[in-house]
């Protein structure tokens, strides 16, 4: 669907979102995080995406490379622990391939899904990680390898969508069998299973609002 466009205020749409989700999941996270790791997942993305809100209204007029660049900086300078890199980069990279658009121009869903690789991209750059050692990259990989795969079989860009948050989510799910040999938990070696990874169920729901604000056609 070449004519599909996703457009400037879509992105902006997703961080809109993506403040309260953090507040209101905060301790849900920290739990999550408390069993395996530092307990500080939720709290550091609370903290995050406050700073996000506070100025939100000012970089809301950029383009989407350079409102999202802002977005990760944020995070990156604000949050502690390993979610301020992590989420940091993902958005300070995401817009790298649109880096020529204008403020007000939208994006293709080609150019949506090469945004993606190149967020993802990052995660497993700065994590020195890839899928099967229970970190993000158990939701962010499969995820990005559904969405490329609805894509390249013709499939409407939101079902596309869907089909990412559906293998981001089974990949969120296989991370309670795993033994982590990634991050704080790989300490705990086999203490560590029958626990879901607190930031590949942060990733999970963030791509479920990305999903939930694309427009059907």
């Amino acid at each position: 669907m070449s004519d599909y466009v996703l457009s400037k205020q879509y992105f902006v749409d997703v961080i809109k979102d993506l403040i309260p989700w953090a507040e209101e999941r905060k301790d849900y996270f920290t739990e999550l995080d408390s069993a395996i790791g530092d307990g500080d997942h939720g709290m550091n993305l609370s903290i995050g995406f406050r700073e996000v809100g506070k100025n939100i209204d000012e970089w809301q007029n950029k383009s989407v490379f350079q409102f999202y660049k802002k977005v990760g900086t944020a995070l990156l300078d604000k949050v502690g622990g390993s979610a301020g890199p992590l989420y940091g980069s993902f958005f300070m990279k995401f817009g790298l391939p649109v880096k020529k658009k204008g403020e007000t121009d939208g994006v293709t869903f080609d150019e949506f899904i090469a945004c993606m690789d190149k967020a993802v991209a990052i995660i497993q750059k700065r994590g020195r990680s890839t899928s099967g050692e229970k970190t993000m990259n158990d939701t962010l990989m499969p995820a990005l390898d559904a969405l490329k795969a609805a894509n390249a079989a013709g499939e409407a860009p939101k079902a596309c969508m869907a089909k990412a948050v559906e293998a981001g989510k089974a990949g969120l799910e296989s991370t309670r069998n795993m033994v982590a040999t990634k991050g704080r938990a790989m300490r705990l070696g086999e203490r560590a299973v029958g626990h879901l990874d607190p930031g590949a169920a942060s990733t999970a729901e963030m791509l479920e609002i990305f999903y939930k604000n694309m427009p059907d056609a």
